[in-house]
């Protein structure tokens, strides 16, 4: 009898000692996982590659170099943030703020850019916090920078109450400006939204990723990371959701997509696209993977963007 109490007892140690073990392999692999999703650095999972010569949006590129730009600057959430902003060839109130994607930066969004400016619009162009110029350790995914994005808005329209206001993401920056959108501190002067291939929510996109790059399922992974992002990044994944704040927008929004996007899967668009209140519209790009809309069909892109606000001038 003694024997067989020792051999449970010495069972039970090692079950306690596997589940320990267990345990602190997981806790270490979420801080691993929030590392690699929200700490600033260069991914190697991102490709961030120079136009090349025959890129279709090159000469784009080109053209906007030779446009004059100012650097603007601002503190918000005590981190001082980063911007261009470049006047449009004629005076006028119409501005859009272009927000970049994740792990990029205001430089790569010279082309979109360009093209507003032809439209003759203003443009400002933000480095995210923790992007680029702008200060910050750890990625936001949109949901702290919503906030940058509403403070710009404010700027501009205490610079001139008049302004007509244009949000325009890609990415992780079109994120932003859906997040943006059901906030009420969101300045009047924001007529309309316009993004580009972002993900329905934090949650979504971070428990897709970690199927595709790593074949692991959501739990209990992505709840563990999501815990960290609570404590070091003061949101949930769950929180962080474009679904859940385009359900409070009732401005214009234009919803673009690439068909073949395997980065942020297309379906997401159409989440967004029922949540959203206000006027809408739906342009699913054939044939462009994440983030290639622009790039695979200029004209079509650039009409259907033109259309748009042409359609929900004030």
């Amino acid at each position: 009898m003694r024997k067989m109490r020792i051999r449970k007892i010495r069972k039970r140690i090692v079950l306690l000692w596997i589940v320990a073990l267990l345990f602190v392999t997981s806790i270490g692999a979420s801080f691993y996982f929030f590392h690699v999703a929200q700490v600033r650095e260069e991914k190697s999972f991102i490709n961030h590659k120079a136009r090349s010569k025959d890129n279709a949006l090159y000469a784009y590129e080109q053209n906007f170099d030779q446009l004059s730009k100012e650097t603007r600057w601002m503190t918000n959430q005590g981190l001082k943030q980063d911007a261009w902003y470049v006047p449009a060839a004629n005076e006028t109130n119409k501005t859009v703020i272009v927000v970049h994607g994740f792990n990029s930066k205001k430089e790569d969004m010279k082309p979109y850019a360009w093209m507003f400016h032809e439209m003759g619009y203003n443009v400002l162009m933000p480095d995210n916090m923790s992007h680029g110029e702008s200060e910050g350790q750890i990625i936001g995914f949109g949901w702290n920078d919503r906030l940058n994005v509403i403070k710009w808005a404010e700027l501009l329209a205490l610079e001139n109450s008049n302004s007509q206001i244009t949000l325009f993401g890609v990415s992780m920056g079109a994120a932003t400006v859906m997040m943006a959108s059901g906030e009420d501190s969101l300045p009047k002067q924001v007529d309309n939204i316009i993004e580009d291939c972002g993900f329905s929510s934090v949650w979504d996109e971070i428990k897709y990723q970690a199927k595709e790059m790593y074949n692991l399922p959501s739990f209990p992974l992505v709840y563990e990371v999501s815990v960290v992002s609570k404590i070091r990044a003061g949101f949930s994944y769950g929180q962080a959701s474009c679904v859940n704040q385009l359900k409070k927008n009732e401005r214009p929004t234009l919803f673009i997509h690439g068909s073949k996007d395997e980065f942020v899967p297309t379906s997401m668009v159409y989440k967004n696209y029922r949540a959203s209140k206000g006027e809408k519209e739906l342009y699913i790009a054939k044939g462009a993977g994440h983030a290639k809309s622009f790039e695979t069909d200029p004209t079509t892109y650039f009409e259907k963007i033109s259309a748009f606000l042409q359609k929900n001038e004030k």
